[in-house]
C-alpha cells in the first residue's frame, strides 16, 4: 500500500535568528540601514557624546559639541550626517580635520557606516598624495569630503570643489586646527558658504577663540558639553620619570620590558627625535616604527593600517601625526619628550584609554623641566605620581663629570711627579657602555613580542 506525503516547507526566515538592530541607537532616531551597520560592527550603547549629540544634528541644528578624546565624537557626527545625505543630490557634507591621518580615519569609519547606503559617497581629500588622483575622486560627485584645509581650500582654488549646495559643515578637533595655524584657512571656508546650512564643532577643549569662531558662524548653537571640566580620561594612570637626554634611552627600553604594553605609542617633539628614538630601539632589537611629517602619505597609512592590525608593537610618533592615531587597545603612552604645550599633553594621553578602556601614560621629565610639568598638572587638575621603575637610577650628567674630571688639579705622586686623577672618577666620568638587549639576560631580556621580525 502506498502512502503519500507531504513535504514539509520550513520559512527560510526562521532557519537563522533574527537581525538585532541597536535599541538604544534606534531611539536616537537612527534609521535601520544606519543600525544594521552599527549592529554589524558591534555598537550596542551610545557614548554620552552620541547620546546627547546625535539628536541635535538629526534635528538640523547647529552643534558647538565638547568631549573627551576616546569618546565616539566621530560617530556622534558622523551617523547623523551618513543618514541626513540625499543620494540624488551633488556634494553635501564637508569634514575639516587638522591631520591626514584623521580624515583617513573619518572616511574610513564613515564607509563603515554607510555599508547599507552604499550608494553614498565619501572622499578624502589631503597633502602627501597625488593632486591628480584627489581630483579624479571629486569629478565623481561624491556626497561627503573630508579634508585638511589646506588642500580643501586648493581644490576649492581650482574649481574641482562646489560648495553651493552644501548642507553641513563640520569641524573636528578644532582646538588642534587653530593650534597648528589653520585659523585664516577655517574662516575663508566658513566664510565661502553664504547659503543656509548646518554647522557643527567638535573638540576635546573648547576656550574663548573657538567660541568666538561659533559666534559668527554659526546660528543659536546648542552647546553639548560631556566632559565635566575635566581634560583627561579617568581611566589613564598618569606618571612621571625624572630622566636627563643621556638617559632617556635607557629608560624607554626599561619601561618596555616591564610594563610589557599590548599597544604602545612614544611620542616626541621633533622629527628628528622620532627618527633616533627609533632607530636606538630597533638597534636594541625592539619592533617599531616611527610616524611622522616627513614620510610619504602612503607610507604613514601603511604603517598605521600594521600598528592598528597589532603588527607593530611600538609606535613612535610626533604630535602632529598624533590626532589621527585612533586605535583601541593602546594600553601605553610614552612622553619621550615633554610638550611644550600643556594642551597637547592632553592630546597625546586620549591616544590611550579609549571607550572606556584602561591605560597608561609615562612622562619623562628632566631635571630643568619640572615648571612644565607643574603647568601641565594645573591644566588637568591632578598631580602625577613618580614612576619607580626596577634597576632605574638617574644618572649625572656625563659631560658634566668629564669636564669634572679634566679640571680637577693633578696629585703629586711619592716621587713628586704629578698623577692623573683617581680611576674611580674616570670611571665615573665615562659613559655606560652601549649593550645590545639580546646580549642580556634574565629580567633585562628582550621579550619576545618586541623583536623585530
Amino acid at each position: 500500500m502506498s502512502r503519500s506525503h507531504t513535504a514539509l516547507r520550513i520559512d527560510p526566515s526562521l532557519s537563522h535568528p533574527p537581525f538585532q538592530l541597536p535599541p538604544a541607537f534606534a531611539a536616537l532616531g537612527l534609521e535601520a540601514d544606519v543600525l544594521r551597520a552599527l549592529s554589524e560592527i558591534d555598537f550596542k550603547e551610545p557614548s554620552e557624546i552620541q547620546r546627547e549629540m546625535i539628536p541635535h544634528v538629526l534635528a538640523k541644528r547647529d552643534v558647538l559639541g565638547q568631549a573627551k578624546t576616546g569618546t565616539g565624537k566621530t560617530a556622534a557626527f558622523g551617523l547623523p550626517l551618513i543618514q541626513m545625505i540625499d543620494p540624488a543630490a551633488r556634494m553635501q557634507a564637508m569634514v575639516l580635520t587638522p591631520t591626514r591621518e584623521l580624515a583617513a580615519q573619518i572616511v574610513g569609519e564613515f564607509r563603515r557606516f554607510s555599508k547599507y547606503r552604499d550608494q553614498v559617497h565619501c572622499v578624502p581629500v589631503y597633502g602627501g598624495t597625488r593632486m591628480k588622483e584627489q581630483l579624479h575622486q571629486l569629478g565623481r560627485k561624491p556626497h561627503i569630503v573630508v579634508g585638511t584645509p589646506g588642500r580643501m581650500m586648493d581644490v576649492i582654488a581650482r574649481r574641482a570643489l562646489d560648495l553651493s549646495e552644501l548642507r553641513i559643515a563640520v569641524l573636528d578637533e578644532v582646538d588642534r586646527m587653530l593650534d597648528i595655524g589653520f585659523r585664516d584657512d577655517i574662516r575663508k571656508i566658513l566664510g565661502a558658504l553664504t547659503h543656509p546650512h548646518q554647522t557643527v564643532f567638535v573638540s576635546a577643549t573648547i576656550d574663548d577663540e573657538i567660541k568666538r569662531l561659533a559666534m559668527k558662524y554659526m546660528r543659536e548653537p546648542v552647546e553639548v558639553n560631556v566632559s565635566r571640566d575635566t581634560l583627561t580620561v579617568e581611566d589613564v594612570s598618569q606618571y612621571y620619570c625624572t630622566a636627563g637626554p643621556w638617559d632617556k634611552p635607557r629608560l624607554l627600553r626599561m619601561i618596555l620590558q616591564q610594563e610589557q604594553p599590548k599597544l604602545a605609542i612614544v611620542f616626541c617633539n621633533t622629527k628628528h627625535g622620532a627618527r633616533k628614538v627609533a632607530m636606538r630601539l630597533h638597534a636594541d632589537g625592539i619592533d617599531c616604527k616611527e610616524i611622522h611629517g616627513d614620510l610619504v602619505q602612503q607610507k604613514r597609512e601603511k604603517i598605521m593600517e600594521r600598528f592598528k592590525k597589532h603588527k607593530i608593537p611600538v609606535l613612535v610618533a610626533t604630535d602632529l601625526a598624533s590626532r589621527g592615531i585612533d586605535v583601541h587597545m593602546v594600553t601605553h603612552i610614552v612622553n619621550y619628550d615633554l610638550p611644550q604645550d600643556a594642551h597637547a599633553y592632553v592630546h597625546r594621553i586620549g591616544r590611550t584609554a579609549r571607550m572606556g578602556q584602561a591605560g597608561k601614560a609615562i612622562s619623562f621629565v628632566r631635571p630643568d623641566e619640572g615648571e612644565q610639568l607643574s603647568v601641565i598638572e594645573s591644566l588637568i587638575n591632578k598631580q602625577l605620581d613618580k614612576l619607580e621603575i626596577e634597576g632605574y637610577t638617574p644618572r649625572s650628567d656625563p659631560e658634566q663629570q668629564r669636564a669634572a674630571a679634566a679640571a680637577k688639579p693633578a696629585q703629586p705622586g711619592p716621587d713628586g711627579e704629578s698623577q692623573s686623577a683617581p680611576e674611580g672618577d674616570l670611571a665615573a666620568a665615562a659613559p655606560a657602555p652601549a649593550t645590545k638587549l639580546g646580549s642580556l639576560g634574565g629580567r633585562y631580556a628582550v621579550p619576545r613580542r618586541f623583536r623585530r621580525r
